[in-house]
């Protein structure tokens, strides 16, 4: 009996499940273990069951795809702080080089006041430097920029790429907050440089000016210089003057600005001084194109002091080279060659047949202190006088000897009616020097 039931329980009970499966779906409910992804699939046991779903597999490469971007958006984020960071230090070194810049400005601006009271400060210095390291500044700003913005393009395609709707909304907040202080970061810098270029090109007016003054000053004082060597007041009266020529040599010399007409009968005077051995050398010569020793007075060696008219020697007896001041006069006349030698008022010597019949020739020039070669020029050092010179004057006429004595002893003054002897008239070249002097008063304390 007891059997009987039993086996008609269990046939009940499979109707029962036959019915339930005829009739609807069933449901089975599995254990996953804990942190577990739910969309996939696990045995009994707990082992992870590959999903063979289409939908699933794109669901899940989705899902890790954005997990990948948003580790690539924090550290993106973390970048750009870092970035952010440097720039404001930038910034803070950028303000602090203005502040620095504007107080020496300040500072150059006060010894700008003093400099107005003495032109021959120093000038104010330049601000080239800053503006060059502002302009590195930029360039390395503009670099960092440039990255940034290549990043965030990056990063935006790659968000688009992985439908990045869901961690767009940060990184372009954060892309604009950093925008706007790169933006005025470079407002700033930009109106710095703009301050320093405009304090830059004050200071190189100030500058140009300043210089300008001071060469006008320069200019000025050489100008008057030049004056007061060129005047007539340099010295008590024009012919109150001596010419150095302090050494043998080749290019030191004087030059007479004016030159000869054609004469028939010459008178040459001079104060000289020379104590050179052996011989004192060329006083003066006169050169004309085709005859450089048209007129020369030279003591040359142990040769007396000779005097050649036309290339046609004549020795005279004088004697000067005692280191004291003599007055000299030579005379000369075509007709016969007729020539006469003065020292201190006296006439030692004549002579004639020197260049008879011979007209001296114009137009040429007269040196004092070398002997031409050619015209002007090709000096021999060995030739050239070493002493002083003054109060060389030359006429067209023999002078009386009354004349020649009242130069010598001072007690009368003739200027040469061909070549007088003033500052303006003598040119000193090579290191001669023109200096004053009172010859009858130097004289008087000679030794």
């Amino acid at each position: 009996m007891l059997a009987f039931l039993v086996g008609l329980l269990y046939l009940v009970s499979g109707r029962t499940v036959r019915a339930q499966d005829a009739t609807g779906s069933r449901f089975f409910c599995s254990a996953i273990p804990a942190g577990a992804d739910p969309s996939c699939s696990f045995d009994p046991n707990g082992n992870r069951v590959q999903s063979t779903s289409p939908v699933e597999d794109e669901l899940r490469n989705t899902i890790l795809q954005l997990r990948e971007n948003i580790l690539q958006q924090k550290e993106t984020i973390v970048s750009q702080q870092g970035t952010i960071k440097e720039l404001n230090s930038k910034l803070a070194r950028c303000e602090a080089a203005a502040e620095d810049s504007a107080s020496r400005s300040r500072g150059q601006s006060s010894r700008r006041k003093d400099y107005s009271k003495n032109t021959m400060g120093d000038l104010p210095r330049d601000p080239t430097e800053t503006i060059d390291q502002l302009g590195k500044t930029m360039q390395g700003l503009t670099g960092r920029l440039e990255n940034l913005e290549q990043l965030r393009a990056n990063t935006s395609a790659a968000a688009a790429g992985a439908g990045g709707n869901a961690v767009g909304p940060l990184p372009a907040e954060l892309r604009e907050l950093l925008k706007h202080r790169l933006g005025a970061l470079e407002g700033q810098l930009l109106r710095k440089v703009a301050e320093l270029e405009e304090e830059k090109s004050q200071l190189y007016n100030e500058t140009a000016a300043h210089r300008q003054r001071t060469e006008s000053t320069l200019t000025s004082l050489l100008e008057r210089i030049t004056e007061l060597e060129r005047s007539n007041n340099a010295f008590k009266s024009p012919e109150d003057f001596k010419v150095s020529l302090p050494l043998r040599t080749n290019y030191l010399y004087g030059r007479i600005k004016k030159s000869l007409p054609e004469m028939y009968a010459f008178t040459v005077c001079m104060w000289l001084k020379s104590s050179a051995s052996p011989g004192i050398g060329t006083p003066f010569s006169y050169g004309v194109p085709g005859q450089a020793n048209e007129i020369v007075l030279i003591e040359w060696g142990n040769n007396p002091i000779e005097l050649l008219v036309n290339d046609k020697v004549a020795q005279l007896p004088l004697s000067v080279s005692d280191g004291r001041w003599h007055h000299i006069c030579i005379t000369w006349t075509t007709r016969d060659g007729f020539w006469e030698a003065y020292q201190d008022g006296e006439r030692l010597g004549t002579g004639e047949n020197l260049a008879p019949w011979h007209p001296i020739k114009p137009g040429g020039v007269i040196i004092l202190g070398q002997e031409q070669d050619m015209v002007g020029g090709r000096f021999d050092a060995t030739q050239a006088f070493v002493g002083e010179l003054s109060q060389f004057n030359m006429w067209d006429r023999v002078l009386r000897p009354v004349d020649i004595m009242g130069m010598a002893n001072c007690s009368s003054y003739m200027p040469g009616n061909i070549v007088p002897w003033i500052d303006t008239n003598v040119e000193v070249m090579g290191g001669a020097s023109k200096a004053a002097l009172e010859i009858c008063e130097d004289r008087m304390f000679e030794p």
